[in-house]
């Protein structure tokens, strides 16, 4: 009785609005008055034909990929720091920690500050705005065909990576520094929770047979932080797969889509264009990309809280 409640209100304001999101997505309502005629899935052919989403399907790509890793590398070198008992350990946990505290879009304006080619980082250090044009750069490094990792992707059926629609975008580097920059003191205070409840008979054991810090560092605490850095990837994934409020504060889209997003696409789509049942689709896409990430990662700590 006492949580029935609750239980009521996500299963209304949850669970019951993703399935009524998931039906719009199958009706024909793309224009301000309601129709609720089956569309089947010619909505979600709409948006994947849609070059626009493609790019967004790119991007998130990208700031996925490069956000969790230098996310992970930057939180397990901070952790691997403070672990040392250093002096003052308290304060550089806080100022690790601090953007923690601070919500995106406030992480967007100030990073929006410091990358803007006429001032910020290029006034501080003297850089010349041309060439270093951060957000505002419509540059896209792409792939070739003709080189090998190319005709690796043609030969394995992922050939189109290399066209003209895939590739990395520069502005959406930008994006991924000031994410690292908010969410690297997270990472290494998972790691750094994790670092402490290895007990240190296992390094010292290590030690006496022989093995220098770094076969230390590789065969013993790496392993041990096998699910610190599985349950960081499954929340920085997370993250990445439906931001949205760090893009629009420091570029909505971006040249030439290079800092669109999905996120920025259905709330465009949607409420913009007033094409309701794509934007639904588009949002439905987004909510499987996160079932990928987050339904695996789920099963797998059901299973080890059954073997425990």
């Amino acid at each position: 009785m006492l949580i029935a409640p609750s239980i009521l209100a996500v299963g209304v304001f949850v669970y019951g609005l993703i399935g009524w999101t998931a039906f719009v997505s199958t009706t024909n309502w793309n224009d301000l008055l309601p129709d609720y005629s089956s569309a089947g899935l010619a909505n979600f052919a709409s948006i994947f034909d849609n070059p626009r989403f493609q790019i967004d399907l790119r991007n998130t790509t990208v700031f996925t990929v490069c956000f969790v890793a230098a996310a992970l590398v930057l939180g397990l070198v901070l952790a691997n720091l403070i672990d040392r008992r250093i002096r003052a350990e308290g304060f550089f946990r806080s100022v690790f920690l601090f953007p923690m505290a601070i919500s995106f879009i406030v992480t967007g304006v100030v990073w929006k500050w410091l990358l803007t080619p006429s001032s910020g980082f290029n006034s501080l250090f003297h850089l010349d705005p041309t060439t270093n044009r951060w957000f505002t750069d419509e540059t896209v490094i792409h792939l070739g065909s003709d080189s090998p990792v190319g005709r690796w992707l043609g030969d394995i059926g992922l050939g189109f990576l290399t066209s003209t629609n895939f590739g990395v975008p520069v502005a959406m580097l930008s994006i991924v520094l000031a994410a690292v920059w908010q969410m690297s003191g997270f990472v290494m205070a998972l790691y750094l929770a994790g670092l402490r409840a290895i007990p240190d008979e296992l390094r010292e054991a290590a030690r006496v047979d022989g093995a220098t810090e770094l076969r230390v560092f590789r065969h013993v605490v790496l392993p041990l932080l096998t699910p610190v850095t599985i349950s960081a990837v499954i929340i920085l994934g997370h993250i990445s797969l439906k931001i949205y409020d760090l893009t629009v504060a420091m570029s909505p889209i971006g040249p030439g889509f290079g800092t669109d997003v999905p996120a920025n696409f259905m709330w465009t789509t949607a409420f913009n264009d007033n094409q309701f049942a794509r934007g639904a689709a588009v949002a439905v896409v987004m909510l499987v990309l996160i079932a990928i990430v987050i339904v695996p990662y789920l099963i797998w700590t059901g299973r080890r809280e059954i073997e425990r």
